[in-house]
């Protein structure tokens, strides 16, 4: 141990001793700024009940009802039928991948069950609450950023390798629970718009935000 008050000589500092010190702490700095932003955005956008806000049928200007109605359907086809299953293709792999690293000798058949069972959980809690829903969505990643955090030997990147390169072959796996996952999402989105149409949810919310505010005494 080093008896700070009986040292023998000046103390020198330098740059390229600093550097060595700030180097990894900069490295680390960066790397959980940019886990964060993009975990942040990505799980807000996962866990909103209306994913996608193109409004392609602002487009629709055809004269007749019958025809809008039809071009509306083609928007809502192109929204829900093309775009969400790459997003949630997307999704999938993003959760298979942070599992793969915090499962040590995992197999990969549990992975992308707890993948696709996570996915399917974040998107039906979005009809019931958005805030559970972003609960759920962030869980998962926020926790891989604690344990690496803690302790970073947790983690065996040739093992989490090699889980990946076993994936190709379950393609046909993941194409069955990207079809359960579809086809969730549409049940969902259309028992909510039957709800809708006897319970209005927006307008509930509006009248609940008039209501006058009791003042505490």
């Amino acid at each position: 141990m080093v008896d700070l008050f009986n040292v023998t000589g000046p103390v020198v500092f330098s740059w390229s001793e600093a550097w060595l010190f700030w180097r990894p702490l900069l490295i680390f700095i960066v790397g959980m700024v940019i886990y964060g932003i993009f975990i942040f955005k990505f799980y807000r956008f996962v866990a909103m009940r209306d994913v996608f806000h193109l409004n392609l049928a602002q487009y629709n200007n055809a004269e007749y009802p019958a025809i809008r109605r039809f071009l509306a359907g083609i928007f809502y086809i192109i929204e829900y039928v093309l775009l969400f299953p790459l997003f949630t293709f997307f999704w999938f792999l993003i959760m298979s991948g942070l599992l793969m690293f915090l499962a040590k000798n995992g197999d990969i058949q549990n992975i992308l069950l707890v993948s696709v069972a996570l996915v399917a959980a974040v998107r039906a809690t979005a009809y019931y609450s958005e805030d559970l829903s972003k609960d759920l969505a962030k869980m998962l990643p926020f926790a891989l950023l604690g344990v690496f955090l803690v302790d970073i030997s947790f983690f065996s990147f040739s093992s989490s390798l090699e889980l990946v390169k076993q994936m190709p072959s379950f393609w046909k796996t993941m194409l069955y629970y990207l079809g359960f996952v579809i086809a969730l999402e549409l049940v969902l989105r259309i028992g909510h718009g039957i709800v809708s149409l006897f319970y209005d949810f927006e307008e509930e919310d509006i009248e609940y935000e008039k209501l006058p505010k009791k003042k505490n005494k």
